[in-house]
Parts: structure tokens; C-alpha cells; sequence
């Protein structure tokens, strides 16, 4: 079934890849960002209704897998703004020690360089994610913290060229292009998926400060994809210069292929009910998709149009 104007199919929905972070699950992670579905789903609501997307009209997915890594107590030990290593993940309700603790990858070593051991299994376990709903691509994934870096490093596989860039960086004792993201039709090697139109880092940070020589093909060249980055001002978990590290590895400017930062008044977690982040968040995504105030009809009711990321009252 396709929509009259365009094409595009009528059930085509705006999915999403949600990321979690260390000692989380997808499931924890969903009820975390229970807020933030809905404040989207009223954003990018299924046709006919105000304010859907041309291009998804079928509203809004959220997928939220689990990473494959089973972590054990001694794995969840919180960390300083001042170490580099994955850390426990600390929200308002504190760390999340309990049963369904997982992570992409642990961290390795006591002094930098560090590694990070697994990272191959977490990667495995994404494109796996991808291959299922690869006729229904993803348009962008969303991380929290060691899934914001997660985010980062996945939408720089996905660009054209980075296995190169991974195959020269190899040469220098580099990491090599994971495996699980190769697609083999028989003629040519791809991508098992297309690349992501957008990604969004929640206190997420850069793999090249814990060893640069291993992940530096992530980041250089830049990455392309347009990011928003959201920092918390008061965040002991994740430093701001790790974060910042990430920012400063993607390109320039703002819009499609540009990146963003929002700053928010809190912690080490994913703001998901506050007004300010979700504006920015919604926002920025219109933008890149090119459907900034909506592209479906205007609300009803003579509301106003959101307010664009960079005329909000939040810092940038």
C-alpha cells in the first residue's frame, strides 16, 4: 500500500535504533526513555494526522535491543570523570546493579592505552539488528552513554568509504572494519545496511581517547552523518572532554552531514522528560530529514510551530 502523492509506503515508519548503555538492558532502557516515546510519538505521529512526516507516514519505531555481553558485579564499578574506562551508568536512580546488566564491550587495562575486549561480539550483535529490518531500514539510532559512543562509532561504519579508512589504519596496527557489518552479495562487498541519516549521542564519548592508534579509523575522516550531541553540565560518569573528543570527530556546522550540542542541567543521564531536550531533539531531526515544522498538515487548533533547535532557550 502506497500513499497517493509520492509513493512512499503508507506503513513506513520513522524506526529508530536505541542503544543503551553500560549495565543496562533494552528493556531497562526502554522504560527509562518511556517519556521521551511518547513525547515522539506525538511529534511524528502515523498519517493522517497533523504533523506527520511525508516521508514516514507511518508514524514512529523505537527498537531497543540488548547488548550480548552478561555483565557480573565486579564489572559495574562507577567511574570518575577522570577515567576513561565504560563505567557504571548512574541515573537519577542510581547505578543499575541488578540482573540485567549488559554491555557492547568491557573495558581492559588499568592505564591507558586502554582496549575495549568484546567490542567485536557488540558489534555482531547490532548488525544483526540491522539485517533484520533491512527492507525497512533504520533512519537513525539514539545512544546513552556507552550507546552514545556506540552510536557514534555505528553511523561511521555505515558511511561509504569507511572500510577503507579502517583498511589503512589496519596497515598501522589499527582495528580492523568489523565483519559483521559486510554484506557479500557474491558480486560486491556492502554494507549490511544503508547509512544512518542522523544520530544522536547522549553522554556519549570518543573510543580514540582510550587508544587511538586501535580506533582512530572511526573518526578520521570525520564523520559525516548528522549528530546531536547532549552533554550533561554536572555529568561525573562521563567527562566533557570525552564527550567533546566525540564532537570535535564529527563535521562541522549544523543541518544534514553537521553536527549539534545540546547542554542540559543535570547528570549523568538521558533527559528525557524535559521540554527543552525533546524540542531540540525533535527538531534537529525534522531538519535533517528536511520536514522542519512538519511536513503533514499544521497542527490544529492555530499552535504554534515548534521552535527551531537554535532559537531555544538551551545552550549550545
Amino acid at each position: 500500500m502506497t500513499t497517493s502523492n509520492d509513493q512512499v509506503p503508507a506503513d513506513r515508519k520513522l524506526r529508530i535504533l536505541m542503544l543503551h548503555g553500560f549495565t543496562q538492558s533494552g528493556h531497562s532502557f526502554e522504560i527509562k526513555t518511556k517519556a521521551l516515546k511518547k513525547s515522539l510519538e506525538k511529534a511524528f505521529p502515523a498519517a493522517p494526522k497533523p504533523g506527520h512526516l511525508k516521508e514516514y507516514p507511518g508514524g514512529l519505531e523505537l527498537v531497543y535491543p540488548t547488548a550480548p555481553i552478561r555483565l557480573d558485579p565486579d564489572d559495574v564499578v562507577p567511574s570518575s570523570s577522570s577515567a576513561p574506562g565504560a563505567g557504571a551508568d548512574v541515573g537519577k536512580d542510581g547505578p543499575d546493579v541488578q540482573s540485567e546488566s549488559y554491555g557492547w564491550w568491557r573495558r581492559k587495562g588499568d592505564a591507558q592505552p586502554y582496549t575495549y575486549e568484546g567490542m567485536e561480539r557488540g558489534f555482531e550483535r547490532i548488525a544483526s539488528v540491522l539485517q533484520e529490518h533491512s527492507t525497512e531500514p533504520f533512519a537513525g539510532v539514539i545512544g546513552f552513554s556507552q550507546g552514545g559512543a556506540a552510536a557514534g562509532m555505528v553511523a561511521s561504519l555505515l558511511e561509504p568509504d569507511r572500510r577503507h579508512a579502517f583498511e589503512t589504519a589496519q596497515a598501522k596496527g589499527g582495528m580492523r572494519y568489523p565483519d559483521s557489518f559486510v554484506k557479500d552479495t557474491g558480486y560486491i562487498e556492502e554494507t549490511v545496511h544503508p547509512p544512518m541519516r542522523f544520530a544522536v549521542s547522549n553522554s556519549g564519548f570518543s573510543a580514540a581517547m582510550a587508544n587511538a592508534g586501535l580506533y582512530q579509523a572511526f573518526y578520521e575522516p570525520k564523520i559525516m552523518t548528522s549528530m546531536l550531541h547532549v552533554l550533561g553540565t554536572v555529568d561525573t560518569v562521563v567527562g566533557e572532554d570525552r564527550s567533546l573528543k566525540l564532537v570535535e570527530s564529527c563535521v562541522g556546522g549544523s543541518g544534514e552531514g553537521g553536527k549539534r550540542v545540546v547542554y542540559h542541567p543535570g547528570g549523568h543521564f538521558l533527559p528525557s522528560s524535559q521540554k527543552a531536550y525533546v524540542a531540540a531533539l525533535v527538531n534537529f531531526i525534522r531538519d535533517v530529514l528536511g520536514e522542519d515544522g512538519g511536513s503533514g498538515d499544521a497542527p490544529a487548533g492555530g499552535e504554534k510551530k515548534e521552535e527551531r533547535a537554535e532559537d531555544m532557550d538551551v545552550p549550545f
